[in-house]
């Protein structure tokens, strides 16, 4: 086999791969904000914290994804404030 094609078909498979881990980032991504915001909006948050955090999670989408699972679901767990 010529030298110049075993140097294609790596480049071949490194492109795949980079493709497959681009999209499994994606996919992650959009799990983690999916499941963020059904977590919000099932919450026992009033109406306004609940909508505080779906503008945040829509606004910084990855951030804020992060920071409700880290830091909104403990608050989320107190019963709610009348």
């Amino acid at each position: 086999m010529h030298p110049a094609a075993l140097v294609q078909g790596h480049e071949t498979t490194w492109s795949w791969l980079a493709l497959a881990l681009a999209g499994a980032a994606v996919l992650a991504f959009a799990v983690l904000f999916l499941s963020a915001l059904v977590s919000i909006l099932g919450s026992r948050l009033t109406g306004g914290m609940k909508l505080v955090w779906v503008v945040f999670a829509f606004c910084a989408p990855f951030l804020g994804s992060l920071l409700w699972f880290a830091f909104g679901r403990r608050d989320a767990h107190l019963p709610a404030r009348r």
